[in-house]
């Protein structure tokens, strides 16, 4: 039965009901057990659980802000991309929903194996065009009969918008999109067996006043191997390193052989910039402190050590008298 929950006049209604005879327990059990079996479609089978879409759509929320800004820079025009959906089907069924004839970016995404495919809408992809040759943007539908130019121009810009899918998923996976094929019908792209299932992440886009759609189709085969790494867990959990003797003995040996910059400080003085201007060679700038009153020697810009200077081996030298106090603290307000 559904969740509803039933009054105590229905309740006993039901009862009543049951009591005459005008309904049957068994007949009601039958339609109950009824009700529990769903329909399953062998070829529409579910590979993604909805905790690992919402996992890809996050994912790709992220590369459509990082699209939005590369096709910004690149065609100088206002441009919106923003995630609009995100399903799984069969491969069988993305091919028949995309135009005949469309514009489509086969890439490799190593070491992960497999092929993703970005599809632009040609509205899309030939406002792009006109406004990366310098027009206004104006889309022209010529699919059927582009130029070597043209493919060429298209190819390069969706290559090198494609490769920021690299930051969009490196809290998941460390990929190098390369782009390995540039079609324009789809009934000759044959990447995975039809029933394979693929996740499509449709992305609503506009450029200055055409609006398209790109989609990302990404094959169950290609995603396999993180599938792991999508659930809620895998995102949540803070997973500590410990590190091993060899990896701080090496960390140590670099720490002992940095250079710092140690400073010894003579004193200080304050002119004014008329003063400054007309200071020459041979002028002497008196300074706020004594020859008899320590150094403040400073590590960096922090005030260390207390010293006194003099000479070793006819080279001028500073020796160390003292830690300053409150020295160490310097390192919290810096």
């Amino acid at each position: 039965m559904s969740g509803e929950v039933l009054s105590q006049s229905e309740i006993d209604a039901l009862l009543a009901a049951l009591s005459a005879g005008e309904m049957d327990a068994e007949e009601l059990k039958k339609e109950e057990a009824d009700k529990r079996v769903k329909v399953y479609d062998f070829k529409r089978a579910l590979r993604f659980s909805k905790d690992q879409i919402r996992s890809l759509t996050r994912i790709h929320e992220n590369f459509a802000r990082l699209l939005t800004t590369f096709f910004s820079a690149q065609l100088r025009t206002y441009v919106q991309i923003s995630v609009a959906s995100a399903d799984q089907i069969p491969y069988e069924e993305f091919i028949r929903s995309i135009p005949k004839m469309t514009i489509l970016n086969v890439f490799e995404v190593p070491p992960l194996d497999g092929h993703i495919i970005m599809e632009v809408n040609p509205n899309i992809a030939y406002a792009m065009l006109d406004r990366v040759m310098g027009g206004r943007g104006v889309s022209l539908n010529k699919v059927d009969n582009l130029t070597e130019i043209e493919m060429r121009i298209m190819s390069n810009l969706f290559e090198k918008a494609f490769s920021n899918l690299r930051d969009a998923w490196e809290s998941v996976a460390e990929i190098d999109p390369i782009l390995a094929e540039f079609e324009v019908n789809p009934q000759f792209l044959q990447m995975v067996s039809p029933n394979e299932t693929v996740v499509v992440i449709s992305l609503n886009t506009q450029i200055a006043e055409t609006s398209g759609m790109i989609n990302v189709c990404i094959p169950h085969v290609v995603l396999e191997p993180i599938i792991p790494r999508l659930s809620v867990h895998y995102w949540m959990q803070t997973q500590k390193k410990e590190r091993v003797p060899e990896e701080i003995e090496v960390l140590e040996k670099r720490i002992k052989v940095a250079k710092l910059p140690v400073i010894a400080e003579l004193g200080t003085s304050t002119i004014t910039i008329q003063e400054f201007l007309q200071l020459d060679v041979g002028d002497v700038i008196q300074l706020d402190q004594s020859i008899q009153e320590p150094l403040i020697i400073k590590i960096g810009d922090v005030p260390k050590f207390i010293g006194q200077p003099g000479k070793v081996n006819k080279r001028l030298a500073v020796q160390v008298l003292d830690t300053l106090k409150g020295g160490e603290d310097n390192d919290d307000e810096r």
